[in-house]
């Protein structure tokens, strides 16, 4: 993988999600996609956080290592796709339809990632 489609695709992340993602934690590996100029600049455009830690830390990217390991086993390793294409949408509605919206995580209080975003959207308008 190379640098630029790491900083790519968390610019295509980014515009989906709109501004409201300062302050964000994009949690990764050491690679060195993440760890390239290029990513620290994107990163810093964006005002997000980036992933490193201490070498052979696990806590960065423990809730990375977790979704990768469903993918896995949820996608990947479920059927072949005849295109690359194929395989994106695969992986864009597992993503969506399962892991967004129906999985409850500990880390968030046993809340799926929508519920989650939801409340804290609504009580930062109400703070506002």
């Amino acid at each position: 993988m190379t640098s630029k489609l790491a900083v790519d695709a968390l610019n295509q992340a980014v515009a989906r999600r709109g501004s409201h993602v300062a302050g964000c934690i994009l949690h990764a590996d050491r690679g060195s996609q993440f760890r390239s100029r290029k990513m620290g600049h994107a990163l810093a455009k964006h005002r997000l956080v980036g992933p490193m830690g201490k070498v052979a830390s696990a806590g960065d990217n423990t809730a990375m290592e977790s979704f990768w390991a469903l993918l896995q086993k949820n996608v990947l390793n479920r059927q072949t796709w005849a295109t690359g294409q194929d395989l994106r949408l695969a992986i864009v509605t597992w993503i969506e339809r399962t892991y967004h919206r129906r999985r409850a995580q500990d880390r968030l209080g046993g809340l799926t990632p929508n519920e989650y975003e939801n409340r804290l959207e609504t009580t930062q308008a109400l703070a506002a």
